[in-house]
């Protein structure tokens, strides 16, 4: 008896599993490589040139800034031997000065520069996690994967192909007005 029991506990442990493996066969997962997305997507790249074109007159007036001085200091070390030591005192300490003011300058860019890149990334990443959400909706994928991955084969990977969603979607978009670029800082 025991053993009549036993083949039918083990007969439908064994018809559980084989029931079971058909839903596993059937998953499908993909992974995609987020930091690619984060690189190529066409959003990243307007970002990229939205914040390099907001930041450029800054730049430009640092170097600038940056040129005067040198030309101050070479025209200060040309003619010192002829200024008097009280001009040559004061040239230096304007020199000085402007040096402390670049740098001050240049530091509060790069904060600026900084903190409206952490912005716009913020907004860019939530933006791909709903698109790639979109697309394994649309495509009917159980489980997409990103970060943490240590190993995808090239057939779970399915980054190309959310690439080239993107680009579409970014061409579709381009074909309408553009919107206005974003306020530079204020500063």
């Amino acid at each position: 008896m025991k053993g009549v029991v036993r083949c039918l506990i083990l007969g439908s442990a064994a018809t559980m599993m084989l029931a079971v493996t058909p839903a596993w066969a059937e998953l499908k997962i993909g992974y995609v490589n987020y930091a690619l997305l984060m690189q190529e997507s066409p959003d990243a790249k307007t970002v990229s040139d939205a914040l390099r074109n907001e930041f450029l007159p800054r730049q430009r007036e640092l170097v600038a800034l940056q040129q005067t001085l040198k030309t101050r200091e070479d025209k200060l070390t040309k003619d010192g031997a002829t200024m008097t030591d009280d001009q040559r005192s004061r040239e230096d300490k304007e020199i000085r000065d402007g040096e402390r003011d670049l740098q001050r300058k240049q530091t509060e860019a790069q904060d600026d520069f900084n903190a409206r890149r952490n912005e716009e990334l913020s907004k860019l990443q939530k933006s791909l996690l709903e698109q790639v959400q979109s697309y394994a909706k649309a495509q009917s994928f159980d489980l997409v994967m990103a970060e943490g991955v240590v190993y995808a084969t090239p057939a779970v990977d399915i980054t190309p192909q959310v690439l080239a969603m993107l680009q579409a979607r970014s061409s579709k978009s381009a074909s309408k007005p553009a919107a206005p670029a974003p306020k530079p800082a204020g500063k």
